[in-house]
């Protein structure tokens, strides 16, 4: 199995699982559930690895994807620039995760306050991390991009 074909595979987990990992944690924070709130944050912490691999497999798949006909390298770059941005707020969010969990565990006072941060965190990292699969997506995917445009030429008509 290659570079490529592991960060296609991996680099949903982190899009799907802060999304997940944060209306599981709303659920357990709604209804008082510390169970739900540890599942919670295993379900983040999973998603932030999951970030780290996807990044540290995405510069073997560019060496990959730029030489096929139609890949524009801007787009690549741009993938590549906001997959930081992503990965440093889900390696953010995954080490909240396991402070609140060790902090839930231990049944301190600061747990509540830290599910608050990680579900903000969770909602921040999710945006990053969609618009960073959005981007990628763009990069092979011209039913995407092809059909963002004709749907832009369609409004300004």
């Amino acid at each position: 199995m290659s570079q490529t074909h592991i960060h296609l595979l991996i680099t949903h987990l982190p899009i799907f699982g802060s999304i997940l990992g944060g209306l599981v944690l709303a659920h357990g924070i709604g209804t008082k559930s510390i169970q739900t709130n540890i599942a919670a944050y295993y379900i983040l912490i999973l998603s932030s690895i999951g970030a780290g691999i996807a990044y540290l497999t995405g510069e073997g798949t560019e060496e990959t994807v730029e030489k096929l006909p139609g890949v524009i390298e801007s787009s690549i770059k741009q993938h590549e620039e906001i997959a930081l941005y992503a990965l440093i707020a889900l390696i953010i969010l995954g080490v909240t995760a396991l402070i609140a969990c060790i902090l839930t565990y231990r049944k301190s006072n600061l747990a509540s306050s830290f599910a608050f941060v990680v579900l903000l965190l969770s909602m921040i990292s999710f945006g990053l991390v969609a618009r960073t699969g959005y981007l990628g997506g763009q990069i092979r995917h011209t039913e995407i991009s092809n059909a963002v445009s004709s749907n832009l030429e369609k409004d300004d008509d």
